[in-house]
């Protein structure tokens, strides 16, 4: 995708924007987006699906004072256009005005001047068989490790590439271009007559920069075998460690918790909590758009406004909620950059990287220091209500016992309340690693009531 495509998409955008305000609106905005996927997936070395599309569409937002309508078209000729602009028009008319509607001051529009690292021409150039061999190697080198390591439910590699285009009336037009690629394996174990299975990714903006194939498919036999003979324990109270993915899993749900709607909703258990102790010292947790590379940067958000770094919590103390111009408004806050949406409708709150900052402990001390305690690294199922903060989720992982990772554990619920979490950490490791764009070191909790028999 040329630099020539971007600036004709980014013309489509504005001519809508301008036909918008002919047929008068009196504020308009359009977010175009393009881009192709592909995707295979392999099982025991034969290729099982394989998919590849592109897509293409315009999204238009118009408001008539404070009467707001919304169309999209797949069609960026003219007349898909005009189409479109009537569409909204018609719609914004029928519409009950908001007094929060409303585009950005034009004060607060931007974007990120340097180069974020979004795209690489190596993912848009790479061989569709090479993809294949990827996808049949990891699958390989994990069936490869080991004779308990019996089936599998496949190899596979994904990859993208896109473009988005936003052009507003209040003289902002942007556009930028994206590549993503990843490679997984999920092996299968077997036990007299029980089985068990687990996976391992990686994933990249730059292909160069993704683990080996036999790297990601011995990770993934490694963690299935681990999970051999899981039994059930007794219910207790005990230490639980989260490994980073389940790490990420937690901050996921504060991130709801800290959604400029739930906020503004009375649905978030840290609704009116800012400026006070709501973690322990050593939590800070950044939202960050702006870091070159990684899976949640870009260079504006969704309204036409410079991604930047927040900090949500810094030490224990929540400093800040997530907001996009809407959220903003109804707070009376400045919004924090984080409009996300798709190519029509009204924008919600998104994250860039949100992540919690690096601790000092190794995971392996962590595990070391614990007498009897409970390693998780698989949670089910989603018992987690946000505006209470109760916590109660299906778990797997691994029993610690005098220091070690003693036996595999599996059909155990975790409970508390987040609020008890947040408090009751003692341990963040310093393994934080972005696989994604909501990242976690490993976390440590004092005491959480595991339920088991």
């Amino acid at each position: 995708m040329s630099a020539v495509d971007l600036d004709a998409l980014t013309g489509i955008a504005q001519a809508a924007v301008r036909l918008a305000l002919e047929a008068g609106a009196t504020d308009a905005e359009c977010t175009i987006s393009e881009g192709s996927e592909f995707s295979v997936a392999v099982r025991l070395g034969e290729v099982e699906t394989l998919k590849e599309a592109s897509s293409r569409a315009a999204g238009l937002r118009v408001l008539i004072g404070q009467q707001m309508g919304a169309s999209y078209t797949s069609d960026l000729g003219d007349d898909g256009i005009r189409q479109m602009v009537r569409s909204a028009m018609e719609l914004a008319k029928l519409t009950t005005g908001d007094p929060f509607a409303g585009l950005p001051d034009a004060s607060e529009l931007g974007s990120i001047s340097t180069d974020l690292g979004l795209y690489s021409e190596s993912v848009a150039t790479l061989d569709t068989a090479f993809k294949i061999d990827l996808a049949k190697r990891a699958e390989a080198a994990a069936l490869a490790f080991d004779p308990r390591i019996t089936n599998s439910e496949g190899g596979g590699f994904d990859s993208s590439t896109g473009a988005r285009i936003f052009a507003n009336s209040r003289g902002f037009a942007g556009a930028y271009r994206s590549t993503y690629c990843s490679l997984m394996a999920t092996p299968v174990a077997s036990l007299d007559g029980a089985m068990e299975r687990d996976y391992w990714y990686s994933t990249a903006r730059d292909s160069e920069r993704l683990e080996s194939p036999e790297q990601v498919g011995r990770i993934a036999a490694e963690r299935t075998l681990r999970r051999l003979g899981a039994v059930k324990v007794d219910t207790q109270k005990v230490p639980v460690i989260f490994d980073p993915r389940m790490a990420r899993s937690f901050l996921g749900e504060i991130f709801q918790a800290v959604d400029g709607r739930s906020i503004y909703r009375s649905a978030s258990f840290l609704a009116g909590k800012l400026g006070e102790k709501i973690a322990v010292d050593g939590f800070t947790l950044i939202d960050d758009g702006t870091i070159p590379g990684l899976f949640g940067s870009q260079p504006f958000d969704d309204e036409g406004v410079p991604t930047r770094r927040t900090v949500v919590i810094e030490r224990g103390v929540l400093k800040s909620y997530l907001l996009n111009s809407y959220t903003a408004r109804k707070l009376g806050m400045k919004t924090t950059g984080n409009a996300s949406r798709g190519v029509t409708g009204n924008a919600g709150i998104g994250h860039g990287n949100f992540y919690l900052e690096n601790g000092s402990v190794s995971p392996e001390a962590m595990i070391q220091g614990i007498a009897n305690g409970f390693y998780v690294t698989e949670m089910i199922g989603s018992g987690v209500n946000t505006v209470t903060g109760d916590y109660s989720r299906g778990a797997a992982g691994m029993w610690i016992r005098n220091g070690e990772l003693a036996f595999p554990v599996s059909g155990v619920t975790i409970a508390g309340t987040m609020q008890e979490m947040l408090t009751g950490i003692t341990a963040i490791g310093n393994d934080l690693e972005f696989r994604g764009s909501v990242a976690a070191p490993t976390l440590m909790i004092g005491e959480m009531t595991v339920a088991g028999r």
